[in-house]
């Protein structure tokens, strides 16, 4: 088993932009490798988490490129979430006919809540993503027809 190789120059110039940024965290890789930087409470000392498998999409909607003509792609990095606030009921369901301009989901970033709004009118073919899941800038969030 080999051991991963990190770049010590690169963890600190991360660690160097979490408090330049106030962010409490910061991810960054390709499909070899991963590092993640992050500020526990009342911590300043950087943490690098080893390289994960990307979480998988639902198994009922097959992965999306980003350049489909009904992907609705995140426009940021952030948390994703599907429904207004904790308990209420979904934005959108698959099948849902939704309107140009209708909240979607939201992303979270920076404390800051974004709506994801629909881009047209269509009908939701799948949603591939879960509550609270992290979301890379990008990333197909659901698919309109």
């Amino acid at each position: 088993m080999t051991r991963p190789q990190f770049d010590a120059d690169r963890i600190r110039e991360l660690a160097k932009l979490l408090e330049e940024t106030g962010l409490s965290e910061i991810e960054i890789g390709d499909d070899k490798s991963r590092i993640r930087v992050a500020r526990g409470a009342g911590s300043h000392v950087p943490a690098v988490a080893p390289a994960q498998a990307p979480a998988s999409a639902p198994d009922s909607v097959p992965a999306i490129d980003s350049s489909h003509p009904g992907a609705v792609t995140s426009p940021m990095v952030g948390t994703v979430y599907v429904s207004p606030e904790p308990g209420s009921p979904a934005f959108i369901q698959v099948g849902d006919a939704v309107s140009e301009g209708q909240t979607l989901m939201i992303v979270e970033a920076m404390k800051t809540m974004n709506p994801i709004r629909a881009p047209r009118s269509g009908t939701v073919g799948g949603i591939l993503v879960e509550n609270g899941a992290p979301v890379e800038y990008g990333e197909v969030l659901l698919l309109l027809q």
